[in-house]
């Protein structure tokens, strides 16, 4: 191919222009290659810092002085008990939190109302409210000099320093998980469907059943998950309620803590490897839970 030459213009090379290698254009939504790789190895370097160290750290410190004193620890009449009320409490708070959280993600998905807003935003109080107020404010409610506490110790009736104390308590801090989770999906699915299902003659049961809730089983059992992880390691506010009587009201939480303050650290390290473990598996599920989740939104 010849080259057209204009007087006093030098020639341009362009064979030589395609040799060199061509610079990647940074479009106006993307970073730069370094500023990626450095946002990545900062929140590496922090998770390494203040997750997988200390998870390593409670293991190393409850099997360093020798499997014997460990399995001691796990088997210890006071721990067995604080695992059975751990259990206890979120197995009764799930139930009570997934009725519920579908109640309300329906009503705020499927209705307009008067006081929606006041609804949503008192759903998230436990988000706002310290564990600790929470707790105190159930003291007030049912206490020995609470506004019921006559009327309950006339009756022989305790909440406080007693299981169903525990129990109200894990419900408060948990109330939110199952129904945050379902209104923005419910929402974003729309009602066309059950209406026509309604249209049909299906009843209001047969709707959810059939179509509501396969539509969301995936987000609820991640709600489920959260509020399971939340109910186990609660500390503040089972704290105020509980009283801390051993083999009664301690959960595994309140049985770390007094173990540690007495300079029982083997056993106090030994029974948070419990719950470190319960919490590795609620992420597996978790994670597992969460991709169908996200699978579910992008088919709706």
């Amino acid at each position: 191919m010849n080259t057209i030459v204009l007087p006093g213009v030098a020639p341009h090379d362009t064979a030589a222009d395609e040799a060199k290698p061509q610079r990647r254009r940074v479009g106006p939504t993307e970073e730069a290659p370094w500023v990626r790789r450095t946002l990545i190895g900062v929140a590496l370097a922090f998770m390494t810092l203040f997750l997988f160290i200390p998870l390593v750290a409670v293991f190393y410190e409850a099997l360093r002085k020798g499997w014997d004193v460990y399995v001691a620890a796990i088997v210890d009449p006071d721990a067995v008990s604080a695992l059975k009320l751990t259990l206890l409490a979120a197995a009764i708070s799930l139930p009570l939190n997934l009725v519920f959280g579908v109640a309300a993600a329906w009503a705020i998905a499927k209705f307009d109302f008067r006081g929606k807003q006041l609804v949503l935003s008192l759903i998230d109080l436990p988000f706002s409210v310290s564990p600790v107020i929470a707790g105190l404010i159930y003291v007030l409610i049912f206490g020995l000099q609470g506004w019921w506490g006559e009327w309950l110790r006339d009756h022989d009736l305790r909440v406080i320093f007693a299981v169903p104390g525990i129990i109200l308590a894990t419900v408060f801090v948990t109330v939110p998980f199952i129904a945050r989770e379902l209104v923005p999906l419910m929402q974003a699915q729309g009602s066309e469907q059950e209406e026509a299902a309604r249209i049909l003659g299906a009843s209001g049961w047969q709707m959810f059943r059939r179509i509501t809730l396969p539509r969301i089983k995936w987000a609820l059992i991640y709600g489920v998950i959260l509020s399971n992880a939340r109910a186990m390691g609660e500390f503040g506010a089972v704290s105020v309620v509980s009283g801390h009587v051993r083999g009664q009201t301690n959960t595994l939480p309140l049985h770390i803590e007094i173990a540690y303050n007495e300079y029982q650290f083997a056993a106090a390290f030994a029974v948070a490897t419990l719950l470190a473990s319960l919490a590795l598996v609620t992420l597996a599920i978790k994670y597992v839970v969460e991709q169908r989740v996200k699978r579910d939104l992008h088919t709706s």
